[in-house]
């Protein structure tokens, strides 16, 4: 099943989680009485309800999906665990070595920002601003000291993020958190899709293009590291709760290693997508 976050583009209100189908939708807390209204409540309800809300979907009505405007596809995780590093090609051309370990850092949730979403920031604070493809891993129930071949069974969905990254700041700090954590620099989305949709998240198609132009276009089979041994290795050290989002890294490709380089720049479009999860649009404005 696919699912989003969705509201009136004009409205106010909370956003809703909806089930997509083709060019339609239809939205779960109308299904039934006590229907979950986020996507954090309905992987809360565990298998039971999942399966519940697939068989009330399929009697429902169904709408068009214009007219929506796209909220983040996860609204409150436990934490968004980013991985970086995660494609040699990537810690290649930025010419930082992969570690022996998974280079594990935290996003901030101010961050998350919807599909069509506009971010921006100032241009005193960076004039580097970077795209990063990404495979979004959702854990659909807790996860400690899981085996890597076991780990699998802990994902709930998939989504696509794009780790937007302030260059300049990532290479004269420490830690990444902040450079990758301005307001907007991680949106995610538009869909949710559940595990049992993607048979194997190491055979999947993932790109970018900004400004009409192809950019990043690899494999997630290129990973360093597979979803199943981040997973396990994460878990080792904390439990994984329902809920969490895990991004996953992103291939080669990246502005900064081009020559000449490309930054985002004021009005520029860009696009990120996985095969099979869906496409991830940002425009961009540089205030100042």
């Amino acid at each position: 099943m696919r699912f989003a976050h969705v509201q009136s583009a004009s409205s106010e209100l909370s956003p809703r989680l909806v089930v997509v189908g083709d060019e339609a939708m239809t939205f779960v807390d109308e299904l039934f009485d006590d229907a979950p209204g986020t996507l954090e409540a309905l992987i809360a309800g565990g298998d039971e309800l999942l399966d519940r809300v697939r068989s009330a979907a399929d009697a429902a009505s169904w709408i068009p999906l214009d007219g929506v405007a796209f909220a983040s596809a996860v609204l409150t995780p436990p934490v968004i665990l980013a991985i970086g590093l995660n494609y040699s090609a990537h810690s290649g051309e930025l010419g930082l070595k992969t570690d022996s370990t998974p280079t594990v850092f935290v996003l901030w949730p101010n961050s998350l920002a919807g599909h069509e979403a506009t971010t921006s920031w100032p241009r005193t604070l960076s004039e580097s601003v970077d795209y990063e493809a990404e495979l979004g891993v959702i854990i659909g129930r807790p996860a400690k000291d899981v085996a890597t071949e076991d780990a699998l069974d802990h994902v709930w969905g998939y989504t696509v993020v794009n780790d937007i990254t302030a260059r300049d700041i990532q290479f004269s700090e420490a830690q990444w958190s902040r450079c990758k954590s301005f307001d907007g620099f991680t949106p995610t989305g538009p869909f949710v899709v559940t595990a049992d949709e993607i048979p194997d998240p190491q055979a999947l198609h993932i790109w970018t293009v900004v400004d009409g132009h192809t950019v990043q276009d690899a494999s997630t089979g290129q990973m360093v590291r597979s979803v199943a041994t981040l997973i396990s290795h994460l878990s080792q050290s904390v439990t994984l709760l329902p809920g969490t989002l895990i991004s996953t890294g992103s291939p080669g490709g990246a502005g900064y290693s081009r020559d000449p380089q490309i930054f985002l720049r004021d009005r520029s479009t860009v696009t990120v997508g996985v095969d099979g999860v869906g496409a991830l649009t940002t425009h961009c404005r540089i205030i100042g």
